[in-house]
């Protein structure tokens, strides 16, 4: 499988990292603690806090190796000024399937402070669909339930998160 490239702004990047630092160190800290304190406690098939110890361990876990993984294949810089072709980083108005949505392509860690803002990977199947395209392109998309789906770009602008 080819590597894939994140875009992020370099205001994501160091919230990522931060967030990175202390899940390796204090999060696993005092995971291990509460861990080791629920152990004490006796009869660990029954002992509800030593469960959800471990399950909180194994998402700090998780998200350590995600995390990782993202910030390794980042590429960190400015939005990708709009030329009105389709970008990582850019902001997208499409119809899709006869309705218009306006998304970012590229990572959700991006538009961390935009809740409403819909995200698409590149990656994804419309993502690696419209990738390229430009305003006023008509194409369309294998969904995953093998619909094809007609999109039509309709503007793409810079991303200003």
């Amino acid at each position: 499988m080819p590597e894939t490239t994140t875009w992020l702004t370099q205001e994501s990047f160091d919230r990522l990292k931060a967030e990175l630092a202390e899940l390796e160190g204090p999060a696993r800290v005092d995971i291990a603690k509460k861990i080791e304190a629920a152990r004490e406690e006796g009869d660990l098939k029954e002992n509800g806090g030593y469960h959800a110890a471990k399950d909180e361990q194994g998402k700090i876990e998780a998200r350590i190796r995600q995390l990782t993984e993202l910030l390794r294949t980042a590429t960190v810089g400015e939005a990708p000024e709009s030329d009105g072709t389709v970008a990582p980083g850019t902001l997208v108005t499409a119809k899709i399937a006869g309705d218009t949505s306006t998304f970012l392509l590229g990572n959700r860690e991006i538009a961390s402070d935009t809740e409403d803002l819909d995200v698409y990977p590149e990656s994804s199947p419309i993502g690696q669909a419209i990738l390229g395209h430009k305003v006023g392109d008509t194409l369309s998309y294998t969904a995953p339930n093998g619909r094809e789906i007609p999109v039509e770009i309709v503007a793409v602008e810079t991303f200003h998160g």
